[in-house]
């Protein structure tokens, strides 16, 4: 596949954000991207689990091609999704990103424990939050090759 096919291939992307101001800046920002994607939101952890497990509410949710997660959430936070995602073998291959306003050094370590693919701290200026997302999104769904049901199969 090359990064032109790659680039026109819709993305479902799950954010999963307790915050709507952060909701909107990434709304905003994936709407300015070049790459076609769906964003799911979801407001909380046992949402996450849902969604990513396709039960309850969710149950036709699609398979997201990446997950941006916050720790920070109701009901069940970002380490509990890691936690829970990297247990099962159907779900641990999914890219998950976690985008935080945390920079403790405790929550980096224990997040690339915890198998997340990459750890982004949200800049508190609306402008360099949309850059980042902008740049989030050219890495991971320009650049890298994410995997899809057929590559795991």
């Amino acid at each position: 596949m090359t990064s032109e096919q790659r680039s026109t291939k819709p993305v479902d992307i799950l954010l999963v954000e307790d915050n709507p101001g952060d909701v909107r800046l990434t709304k905003e920002a994936f709407k300015d991207g070049m790459i076609k994607n769906t964003l799911h939101v979801v407001n909380d952890g046992v949402d996450a689990l849902d969604f990513l497990f396709q039960r309850n509410d969710y149950a036709d949710a699609p398979r997201p091609d990446l997950v941006l997660l916050d720790l920070n959430l109701p009901r069940k936070n970002g380490d509990e999704v890691l936690e829970e995602l990297h247990g099962d073998s159907d779900r641990r291959h999914i890219p998950i990103i976690v985008l935080t306003s945390s920079e403790a050094e405790i929550d980096i370590v224990q997040s690339y424990e915890l198998c997340a693919n990459g750890y982004l701290t949200k800049p508190v200026d609306p402008t360099e939050f949309i850059d980042m997302i902008l740049e989030l999104e050219r890495f991971w769904l320009s650049i890298m090759r994410l995997p899809t049901e057929t590559d795991l199969d």
